[in-house]
C-alpha cells in the first residue's frame, strides 16, 4: 500500500492547533503520539484499532494510551491526504461531540480552499 501523505490543518491565521497541542504535551505522550501519526501515513485506510478508530461524519481518531491518560487526534480525509484537524486529552468514554464536531468544521473549511488551511503550505 502507497504511503499516505498527512498534513496538519491550519487556521485562517496560520496557526497549527495540531503543533500546538503537541507542543504542551509531555515528551513521551508527544512521541508516542508523532509515532502514530507516522503509522498514519504508512498504512493509510488500513489503520485500525487499537491505533485508529472511524468515529462519525468521515473523522477518525489516532489513539495514544500513556500512563492512563487517552490521548487522541481527529483526522479526516481529502483525496489521498489525512488531514489531522487537532489532538485533546479524553476524559470520559466517548468522544466529545465538541470535539468532532470540530473537525467536521475543519473538514469543511479544508475543502473550500485546501492549501490556505495546510500547516505550512
Amino acid at each position: 500500500m502507497p504511503a499516505t501523505e498527512v498534513v496538519f490543518f491550519a487556521e485562517e491565521g496560520g496557526s497549527c492547533p495540531m503543533i500546538e497541542w503537541m507542543d504542551q504535551l509531555p515528551e513521551k505522550a508527544r512521541v508516542k503520539c508523532i509515532v502514530r501519526v507516522e503509522r498514519l501515513a504508512q498504512m493509510g485506510h488500513e489503520l485500525r484499532r487499537p491505533e485508529a478508530d472511524f468515529l462519525r461524519d468521515d473523522i477518525h481518531e489516532l489513539r495514544v494510551a500513556l500512563r492512563g491518560i487517552q490521548y487522541r487526534m481527529l483526522y479526516f480525509y481529502s483525496g489521498k491526504r489525512a488531514v489531522i484537524s487537532h489532538g485533546f486529552v479524553k476524559r470520559a468514554n466517548e468522544v466529545p461531540p465538541w470535539e468532532i464536531n470540530l473537525a467536521i468544521e475543519r473538514k469543511t473549511q479544508f475543502g473550500k480552499d485546501p492549501q490556505k488551511h495546510i500547516y505550512g503550505g
